[in-house]
């Protein structure tokens, strides 16, 4: 069964956020967001299925209507039965999956550094990495992702913290298998015939710097989808909510005040 961390919530009726974080998996992905989510709705994040504190060996046909079913069933079974998500990446894709397949229970969307269809830069970023996988092992892997994660000078400055992190991932690596079965599950989504019919509001937000994946492919999303409203950030890489997260965790807010309005008598609570 999967294994979610529920925080209390702030006051009664609190809405409900749920973090899920990108190919990784970890829930502590969102450790910077967390302080300031908390003080106003109940947030719940998780390791996903095969990752970190859920350990399992995935099937070779491993999906993103899977991976969504998974954290579905394991919220109603938590008695959480109606939510706003908030994904990075390949948790964006999920956040997409889970309006799609269960809209009466998706009450927003944050779709952080996201996209319709897989962008031939990113095609080309994703091969490279398996690539790396195959000849090198985890090691390659986690030595390699740092470089898809952040700018440069932000690396370069905190050198001690990046080889600490270096370290807790191969402690905590996935597996092989495992992250071939995600990673194929990321790269065969697609959402270019389907995003028109997501009925929930959804905040885009993007990084313009990112490497992995272009910004332009926020836009694409933003165009298709219904309801949505597009937030670039001029700097801050594909970890924009990492590495620039008050400016990240302001637009944040602001957007999730208009998806998931609160009363005023919980406005006094939290004041």
């Amino acid at each position: 069964m999967m294994q979610l961390s529920i925080a209390d919530a702030p006051f009664p009726d609190a809405p409900v956020v749920v973090l899920i974080a990108g190919l990784g998996g970890a829930g502590h992905y969102w450790q910077p967001q967390i302080p300031a989510l908390s003080a106003r709705y109940q947030v719940v994040s998780y390791d996903q299925r095969g990752t970190g504190n859920n350990p399992a060996v995935l099937p070779a046909d491993y999906s993103m209507a899977a991976m969504a079913a998974e954290l579905h069933t394991a919220l109603a079974e938590a008695g959480i039965t109606r939510y706003c998500a908030i994904g990075h990446a390949l948790g964006a894709l999920m956040g997409l999956q889970l309006a799609l397949d269960y809209p009466q229970s998706v009450s927003g969307l944050v779709l952080v550094n996201g996209w319709l269809t897989l962008n031939a830069h990113t095609r080309r970023c994703f091969r490279t990495r398996e690539r790396l996988l195959h000849a090198g092992g985890a090691q390659a892997w986690v030595d390699a992702q740092p470089l898809f994660l952040y700018p440069a000078q932000w690396m370069a400055e905190r050198a001690p913290r990046l080889e600490a992190e270096d370290a807790l991932a191969l402690a905590h690596f996935q597996g092989k298998d495992n992250l071939l079965h995600r990673l194929s599950a990321l790269t065969q989504a697609d959402f270019s015939r389907r995003a028109g019919d997501v009925t929930c509001p959804a905040l885009v937000l993007c990084s313009r710097d990112d490497l992995l994946v272009p910004w332009q492919c926020s836009r694409e999303l933003d165009e298709a989808l219904p309801d949505s409203e597009l937030v670039v950030m001029d700097w801050g890489g594909h970890a924009c909510n990492v590495t620039d997260s008050d400016t990240f965790n302001t637009l944040l807010i602001d957007g999730l005040a208009t998806m998931l309005p609160v009363s005023q008598s919980a406005v006094k609570e939290m004041i």
